[in-house]
């Protein structure tokens, strides 16, 4: 992992002025980090689409929102196949169809208010288009280079909490769950599919985060219950400032694999929905996670294979060398 800057502190009037440029939809609950330096970026890569001070934001901050980016539309045409899914008019091969934990043993119902995350979608055409939307991937090629992979791919229908905070997802860093590197030619575009406030529990990011190390993750001692690799930061500082991206409808954010986030419980009636995939250069390559903080994921997607599929030899490179898909480029490593 190539070195990083020193984060810098946060503070000062100035950084106002850039959230407002930037974020003009995102309300604070911390501060943002916009220092004002010589170019020298780490995060992002040479292109003619972000603007320098856009590169400066993600490079400081490890997050950039982008307005209205995907069409209502679209996201009308997803959501409808979300409900065709629910109802078991669709399905496709390695599609995992998730349940809140607290709502788990309920009776079923197949319609949207039993499923909470459908994920995996790749051999699905009608939701992976999302993930290879033309002005989604012009950012995200800013991130990875023009060799792009798609490697993991979420729709989150978050519920309204049951009473048991069930519906938050802990603080936590992406990468914990990748076993390929470099972490900063990877990015997730994670797109709000209505608006998406406090109220109904919006992501939540610890900005500056990302010039950090992956650190240990396990399930938090919550007292209601954490879904299945629900993992959450061990350490971190709950002190530090943090920033609750209020988004409308196609707005989408990209973020670093390391910045720290999560999202509180959903306190309306309605379920919160957002599309989501994490992309990576297809330069990337993998890694052996044993002897590191991630043995611990690997150990369950070892059980959760054995038990879903009755694969005994499988490592946690495996499971995502069958998720990738080639989106642009060429297929290099992963």
């Amino acid at each position: 992992m190539q070195a990083r800057s020193p984060t810098t502190a946060p503070g000062g009037g100035g950084r106002l002025s850039v959230l407002q440029r930037h974020l003009t939809a995102v309300p604070l609950s911390g501060q943002v980090s916009s220092a004002t330096y010589a170019p020298n970026f780490c995060y992002t890569l040479d292109n003619d689409l972000l603007t320098t001070e856009q590169r400066q934001f993600y490079e400081e901050n490890g997050f950039l929102v982008i307005k209205n980016l995907v069409s209502h539309k679209d996201i009308d045409k997803f959501r409808e196949v979300f409900e065709r899914v629910c109802k078991k008019e669709l399905t496709a091969p390695g599609m995992v169809v998730m349940r809140d934990v607290a709502i788990a043993k309920s009776e079923f119902v197949p319609d949207q208010k039993a499923i909470t995350k459908v994920q995996d979608f790749q051999e699905l055409p009608e939701l992976f288009e999302y993930c290879s939307l033309p002005q989604i991937v012009q950012y995200v090629k800013c991130f990875t280079g023009p060799n792009i992979m798609s490697m993991h791919t979420m729709l989150i229908n978050k519920p309204p909490d049951a009473g048991k905070k069930t519906s938050r997802h802990p603080m936590h860093q992406d990468l914990h769950y990748f076993p390929f590197r470099p972490a900063d030619r990877i990015v997730c575009a994670w797109t709000a599919m209505e608006r998406i406030d406090r109220s109904n529990g919006c992501l939540v990011v610890l900005p500056g985060t990302h010039t950090g190390e992956l650190k240990q993750h396990d399930y938090p001692e919550w007292e209601g219950g954490v879904n299945k690799m629900y993992h959450g930061v061990r350490d971190y500082d709950p002190s530090l400032p943090r920033v609750h991206l209020t988004m409308e409808k196609g707005d989408t954010v990209f973020f670093h694999p390391i910045l720290i986030h999560g999202s509180g419980m959903n306190r309306t009636a309605g379920f919160r929905k957002a599309i989501s995939c994490h992309y990576a250069s297809s330069d990337c390559y993998y890694i052996d996670v044993k002897g590191t903080t991630q043995e611990n994921i690997e150990k369950e997607v070892i059980e959760l294979a054995l038990k879903r599929y009755g694969v005994e030899e499988i490592l946690l490179k495996d499971a995502w060398m069958a998720k990738g898909r080639l989106v642009q480029g060429e297929r290099i490593n992963l």
